[in-house]
């Protein structure tokens, strides 16, 4: 048998058992009640209230929290460093159009550089 059939034979056999693991782990999920959802989706709540709860302790005690501002001030900060991140990106020349020219030898690139502007 050739080692081509053979790493075919290997990647059926990984389908049909990834097939197998995600119908078990669908068929397991539809065994809960609702009241079993409901439950479970209560005290995943109340797990997140203690942990709240210990990190107001914490900001009590001096703790540092939160940056100033709050996530506008993260956020408008975030959208400025993309739109200088936008502007750099579109100063750049595609590969292809750079290809291009230089195959037609419009353009000669130095030695030991990438040939970007």
């Amino acid at each position: 048998m050739k080692w081509w059939k053979a790493l075919g034979v290997a990647a059926f056999v990984g389908v049909a058992a990834t097939g197998v693991a995600i119908a078990r782990a669908e068929r397991e999920r539809r065994a809960y009640t609702p009241e079993q959802v409901r439950d479970r989706l209560h005290a995943r709540v109340a797990e997140v209230d203690r942990a709240r709860g210990a990190e107001g302790d914490r900001a009590e005690s001096g703790a540092p929290g939160p940056p100033p501002g709050g996530p506008r001030r993260a956020l408008r900060a975030a959208r400025a460093r993309l739109g200088a991140l936008r502007a750099r990106v579109r100063s750049v020349r595609p590969p292809a159009a750079f290809a291009r020219q230089f195959l037609r030898g419009e353009r000669h690139i130095p030695e030991g550089t990438s040939g970007q502007p």
